[in-house]
């Protein structure tokens, strides 16, 4: 493939569950990756060795995207090493549910820290070379919870939403220079974020799904996926919850 047609995907929190899928799916569109994890080396190795398996390539960092110097690095290593960045997802983030009444202030940092202030200094780094190539585009993960607050997730909430205003204010901003910034909003998918939950959260849960079931990582990355190749949309937010917010 030519340096020229080479296609270049960014990801963050790429290494399991949603972010894991849509590297495997950017991989499939034509994409090669470069994706960052926070801790968990042996997971992101192994969405390496898959990759090799579909015939692509992807590499990934160990990145924390609360720290924006580090971020910084990570991009501009890419960007030399590739000429330059096609698509940006921004799916790391983490859940620390508890009342308000009894969360903590480490509970709400780490939230929004990893959720909001993570998507920030990603796509800070990453849109100013798409600014001067004047193409590309950007899609943010937030969730349903963002969409339509939940109880016990004051943080996780704030900090979904927050993307939701992130992304539409970034694409008014850089729709102009031809870049688009999109939102995938999932509501219940099955990852260790979900499975987690206890069977009788999980049933509850399950009655309010017009579908009645959990979603998919797969299909979460479809729709990231789109996103990234639909030319004439921008400032969407794309709810995949199975009617969980109808």
């Amino acid at each position: 493939m030519s340096e020229d047609s080479r296609r270049i995907a960014l990801v963050s929190g790429g290494s399991r569950g949603i972010g894991r899928a849509v590297v495997l799916q950017l991989v499939r569109d034509g994409f090669e990756v470069a994706f960052c994890y926070r801790s968990n080396e042996e997971a992101a190795r192994q969405v390496e060795k898959e990759v090799a398996g579909l015939g692509g390539r992807a590499t990934a960092r160990r990145v924390d995207v609360t720290d924006a110097q580090a971020v910084k690095d990570w991009v501009a290593s890419v960007e030399k090493e590739h000429g330059g960045i096609d698509a940006v997802v921004t799916s790391a983030g983490i859940l620390r549910d508890r009342p308000l009444v009894l969360m903590g202030d480490e509970d709400w940092s780490a939230v929004i820290d990893t959720n909001l202030t993570g998507t920030y200094n990603v796509c800070r780094a990453a849109v100013f070379g798409m600014l001067k190539r004047r193409r590309g585009c950007v899609v943010n993960l937030s969730s349903a919870s963002g969409v339509k607050g939940t109880g016990g997730q004051t943080n996780y909430s704030a900090s979904k939403a927050g993307i939701i205003g992130f992304t539409n204010a970034l694409a008014k901003e850089v729709g102009k220079y031809g870049i688009r910034a999109n939102t995938v909003a999932p509501g219940l998918i099955e990852t260790e974020m979900v499975v987690d939950l206890s069977g009788k959260a999980l049933e509850r849960a399950l009655t309010v799904i017009s579908l009645g079931r959990l979603g998919t990582a797969d299909e979460v990355a479809g729709a990231v996926s789109y996103l990234v190749g639909a030319q004439y949309v921008t400032g969407a937010v794309l709810q995949i919850d199975g009617g969980l917010m109808v």
